[in-house]
Protein backbone atom coordinates (compact mmCIF):
# COMPACT_ATOMS: atom_id res chain seq x y z
CA UNK A 1 0.00 0.00 0.00
CA UNK A 2 1.75 3.40 -1.00
CA UNK A 3 2.28 5.74 1.80
CA UNK A 4 0.21 9.01 2.11
CA UNK A 5 2.00 12.62 1.02
CA UNK A 6 3.92 13.55 4.25
CA UNK A 7 2.58 17.63 4.82
CA UNK A 8 4.83 20.24 5.56
CA UNK A 9 2.43 23.57 7.54
CA UNK A 10 4.05 26.33 8.47
CA UNK A 11 2.69 27.79 11.74
CA UNK A 12 1.75 31.19 12.34
CA UNK A 13 1.35 32.49 16.08
CA UNK A 14 -0.64 35.51 15.81
CA UNK A 15 -0.43 38.31 18.60
CA UNK A 16 -2.02 41.71 18.04
CA UNK A 17 -2.38 41.34 14.28
CA UNK A 18 1.55 40.40 13.75
CA UNK A 19 3.77 36.89 13.53
CA UNK A 20 5.71 36.28 16.67
CA UNK A 21 7.75 33.50 17.88
CA UNK A 22 9.35 32.41 20.93
CA UNK A 23 11.05 29.07 22.97
CA UNK A 24 8.80 26.94 24.98
CA UNK A 25 6.22 29.43 24.67
CA UNK A 26 8.03 32.24 26.04
CA UNK A 27 10.62 35.23 24.64
CA UNK A 28 8.39 36.53 22.07
CA UNK A 29 9.60 38.28 19.11
CA UNK A 30 8.32 39.71 16.02
CA UNK A 31 8.41 37.83 12.72
CA UNK A 32 6.46 39.76 10.37
CA UNK A 33 3.21 40.47 8.77
CA UNK A 34 1.22 36.86 8.89
CA UNK A 35 -0.51 37.52 5.67
CA UNK A 36 2.52 38.03 3.96
CA UNK A 37 4.35 34.75 5.41
CA UNK A 38 1.23 33.01 4.52
CA UNK A 39 0.91 34.29 0.58
CA UNK A 40 5.02 33.00 0.65
CA UNK A 41 4.15 29.87 2.03
CA UNK A 42 1.67 29.32 -0.19
CA UNK A 43 3.98 29.78 -2.93
CA UNK A 44 6.69 28.19 -1.88
CA UNK A 45 4.50 24.85 -1.80
CA UNK A 46 3.76 24.38 1.95
CA UNK A 47 0.44 22.03 1.70
CA UNK A 48 -0.99 23.93 4.96
CA UNK A 49 -0.80 26.56 7.16
CA UNK A 50 -1.60 27.15 11.10
CA UNK A 51 -2.55 30.33 12.14
CA UNK A 52 -2.61 30.49 16.17
CA UNK A 53 -4.32 33.57 18.07
CA UNK A 54 -2.01 33.94 20.88
CA UNK A 55 -3.71 36.81 22.81
CA UNK A 56 -6.58 35.82 24.57
CA UNK A 57 -8.36 39.63 24.63
CA UNK A 58 -11.42 40.64 22.91
CA UNK A 59 -9.37 43.28 20.42
CA UNK A 60 -7.21 40.06 20.00
CA UNK A 61 -9.65 38.08 18.74
CA UNK A 62 -11.14 40.48 16.56
CA UNK A 63 -7.57 41.49 14.90
CA UNK A 64 -7.48 37.81 14.43
CA UNK A 65 -10.84 37.68 12.53
CA UNK A 66 -9.19 40.30 10.14
CA UNK A 67 -6.04 38.06 9.45
CA UNK A 68 -7.84 35.23 8.75
CA UNK A 69 -10.44 36.82 6.34
CA UNK A 70 -6.97 38.04 4.71
CA UNK A 71 -4.54 34.87 4.84
CA UNK A 72 -8.13 33.24 2.73
CA UNK A 73 -7.97 35.80 0.25
CA UNK A 74 -4.48 35.65 0.08
CA UNK A 75 -3.65 31.73 -0.04
CA UNK A 76 -4.91 28.74 -2.14
CA UNK A 77 -3.68 25.55 0.49
CA UNK A 78 -6.10 24.87 3.29
CA UNK A 79 -5.55 26.31 6.83
CA UNK A 80 -6.46 25.63 10.44
CA UNK A 81 -6.92 28.14 13.19
CA UNK A 82 -6.73 27.58 16.93
CA UNK A 83 -6.31 30.10 20.16
CA UNK A 84 -9.16 30.32 22.64
CA UNK A 85 -11.86 28.89 20.69
CA UNK A 86 -14.18 27.55 22.98
CA UNK A 87 -17.83 27.37 21.51
CA UNK A 88 -19.79 26.28 18.08
CA UNK A 89 -20.40 30.17 17.44
CA UNK A 90 -16.91 30.94 17.97
CA UNK A 91 -15.98 28.09 14.90
CA UNK A 92 -18.89 29.02 12.75
CA UNK A 93 -17.41 33.18 12.58
CA UNK A 94 -13.75 31.39 12.12
CA UNK A 95 -15.19 29.10 9.16
CA UNK A 96 -17.46 31.89 7.79
CA UNK A 97 -14.15 33.99 7.65
CA UNK A 98 -12.43 31.11 5.85
CA UNK A 99 -11.19 28.78 7.78
CA UNK A 100 -11.18 25.11 6.41
CA UNK A 101 -10.15 23.61 9.97
CA UNK A 102 -10.29 24.50 13.77
CA UNK A 103 -8.03 24.01 16.62
CA UNK A 104 -9.00 23.35 20.47
CA UNK A 105 -6.79 23.01 23.46
CA UNK A 106 -7.63 24.05 26.53
CA UNK A 107 -11.11 24.13 26.03
CA UNK A 108 -11.22 20.78 25.26
CA UNK A 109 -9.34 19.52 28.15
CA UNK A 110 -11.71 21.99 30.32
CA UNK A 111 -14.66 20.12 28.63
CA UNK A 112 -14.24 17.12 26.55
CA UNK A 113 -18.04 17.11 25.19
CA UNK A 114 -17.09 20.43 23.09
CA UNK A 115 -14.86 17.86 20.53
CA UNK A 116 -18.14 16.11 20.26
CA UNK A 117 -20.36 18.80 19.73
CA UNK A 118 -17.91 20.70 16.87
CA UNK A 119 -17.46 17.30 15.51
CA UNK A 120 -20.91 16.71 15.46
CA UNK A 121 -21.58 20.16 13.67
CA UNK A 122 -18.86 20.88 11.23
CA UNK A 123 -17.44 17.33 10.45
CA UNK A 124 -14.54 15.24 12.29
CA UNK A 125 -12.24 16.57 9.57
CA UNK A 126 -12.78 19.79 10.65
CA UNK A 127 -11.76 19.62 14.03
CA UNK A 128 -8.37 19.46 15.10
CA UNK A 129 -7.53 18.62 18.64
CA UNK A 130 -4.03 20.45 20.37
CA UNK A 131 -1.73 18.71 22.51
CA UNK A 132 1.08 20.27 24.18
CA UNK A 133 3.03 17.87 25.81
CA UNK A 134 5.85 18.28 28.17
CA UNK A 135 8.25 15.54 29.58
CA UNK A 136 8.10 15.64 33.82
CA UNK A 137 10.57 12.61 35.17
CA UNK A 138 10.22 10.73 32.16
CA UNK A 139 6.37 11.15 31.65
CA UNK A 140 5.11 13.05 28.88
CA UNK A 141 2.30 15.00 30.71
CA UNK A 142 -0.25 17.59 28.90
CA UNK A 143 0.19 21.35 29.11
CA UNK A 144 -2.33 23.56 29.00
CA UNK A 145 -3.28 27.46 29.33
CA UNK A 146 0.21 28.31 26.83
CA UNK A 147 1.87 26.20 28.41
CA UNK A 148 1.41 27.86 31.52
CA UNK A 149 -0.46 25.31 33.36
CA UNK A 150 0.99 21.50 34.39
CA UNK A 151 -1.82 18.76 34.21
CA UNK A 152 -1.56 15.28 35.25
CA UNK A 153 -2.73 13.84 32.33
CA UNK A 154 -1.03 11.54 30.08
CA UNK A 155 -0.28 12.60 26.86
CA UNK A 156 -0.77 9.33 25.10
CA UNK A 157 -4.29 8.57 26.32
CA UNK A 158 -5.78 12.04 26.37
CA UNK A 159 -4.76 11.98 22.82
CA UNK A 160 -6.83 8.33 22.25
CA UNK A 161 -9.47 10.15 24.31
CA UNK A 162 -10.26 12.98 21.85
CA UNK A 163 -10.24 10.52 18.93
CA UNK A 164 -12.98 8.58 20.73
CA UNK A 165 -14.51 11.80 21.15
CA UNK A 166 -14.37 12.67 17.56
CA UNK A 167 -11.10 14.31 16.54
CA UNK A 168 -10.24 14.19 13.33
CA UNK A 169 -6.56 15.15 13.61
CA UNK A 170 -3.78 15.75 16.07
CA UNK A 171 -1.68 18.72 16.42
CA UNK A 172 1.10 17.53 19.08
CA UNK A 173 3.27 20.07 19.98
CA UNK A 174 6.31 19.06 22.14
CA UNK A 175 6.85 21.70 24.68
CA UNK A 176 10.06 20.58 26.07
CA UNK A 177 11.46 21.02 22.78
CA UNK A 178 9.84 23.47 21.02
CA UNK A 179 12.11 26.83 19.18
CA UNK A 180 15.31 24.45 20.34
CA UNK A 181 15.94 23.60 16.44
CA UNK A 182 17.23 19.67 18.33
CA UNK A 183 14.49 17.97 16.96
CA UNK A 184 11.17 17.28 17.13
CA UNK A 185 10.57 14.58 20.56
CA UNK A 186 10.27 11.19 18.18
CA UNK A 187 9.27 9.21 21.21
CA UNK A 188 5.69 10.94 22.15
CA UNK A 189 5.51 11.51 18.76
CA UNK A 190 5.74 8.10 17.68
CA UNK A 191 4.18 6.82 20.76
CA UNK A 192 0.49 9.09 19.89
CA UNK A 193 0.50 8.29 16.04
CA UNK A 194 0.95 4.38 17.21
CA UNK A 195 -2.17 4.85 19.70
CA UNK A 196 -4.60 6.72 17.65
CA UNK A 197 -6.56 6.36 14.23
CA UNK A 198 -6.38 10.12 12.71
CA UNK A 199 -3.63 11.81 11.34
CA UNK A 200 -1.01 13.17 13.93
CA UNK A 201 1.15 16.53 12.96
CA UNK A 202 4.24 16.87 15.06
CA UNK A 203 5.73 20.39 15.70
CA UNK A 204 8.17 21.44 18.21
CA UNK A 205 12.09 21.20 17.67
CA UNK A 206 12.30 21.67 14.16
CA UNK A 207 16.39 22.75 12.81
CA UNK A 208 17.20 21.12 10.00
CA UNK A 209 15.97 19.02 7.31
CA UNK A 210 16.85 15.96 8.88
CA UNK A 211 14.75 16.30 11.90
CA UNK A 212 11.31 16.05 9.20
CA UNK A 213 12.85 12.79 7.99
CA UNK A 214 12.94 11.51 11.03
CA UNK A 215 9.84 12.54 12.44
CA UNK A 216 8.42 11.03 9.41
CA UNK A 217 10.26 7.85 9.70
CA UNK A 218 11.08 7.08 13.64
CA UNK A 219 7.99 9.61 14.91
CA UNK A 220 5.79 8.07 12.76
CA UNK A 221 3.81 11.14 11.87
CA UNK A 222 1.82 12.26 8.87
CA UNK A 223 2.46 16.10 8.99
CA UNK A 224 5.39 18.23 10.38
CA UNK A 225 4.52 21.88 11.64
CA UNK A 226 7.20 24.13 12.17
CA UNK A 227 7.46 28.23 12.78
CA UNK A 228 10.74 30.31 13.15
CA UNK A 229 12.97 28.12 10.59
CA UNK A 230 10.51 29.15 8.01
CA UNK A 231 9.85 32.73 9.21
CA UNK A 232 13.20 33.68 9.49
CA UNK A 233 14.68 32.35 6.39
CA UNK A 234 16.92 29.14 8.56
CA UNK A 235 15.39 26.95 5.65
CA UNK A 236 13.22 26.82 3.47
CA UNK A 237 10.27 24.63 2.12
CA UNK A 238 10.99 23.47 -0.87
CA UNK A 239 14.89 22.60 0.40
CA UNK A 240 12.69 20.95 3.07
CA UNK A 241 10.60 18.73 0.57
CA UNK A 242 13.30 18.39 -2.02
CA UNK A 243 15.24 16.74 0.83
CA UNK A 244 12.57 14.55 1.80
CA UNK A 245 11.68 12.97 -1.83
CA UNK A 246 15.51 12.51 -1.76
CA UNK A 247 14.97 9.76 0.91
CA UNK A 248 11.91 8.27 -0.71
CA UNK A 249 9.65 10.22 1.49
CA UNK A 250 6.40 10.89 -0.12
CA UNK A 251 5.18 14.70 -0.60
CA UNK A 252 4.00 17.02 -2.71
CA UNK A 253 6.41 19.06 -4.85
Amino acid sequence: MPMLTKRIIPCLDIKEGRTVKGVSFGNLRDAGDPVELAARYSDEGADELTLLDITATLEGRTTFLRVVEEVAAATSIPFTVGGGIGSEAEVEKLLSKGADKVSVNTAALRDPALITRLSDAFGNQCVVVAIDAKLINGRWQVVSHAGTRLTDIDATKWATEVCDRGAGEILLTSFTADGSRKGFSLDITSAVATAVPVPVIASGGAGIPAHFLDVFTQGRADAALAAGIFHYGVIGIPEVKTFLKNQNIPVRL
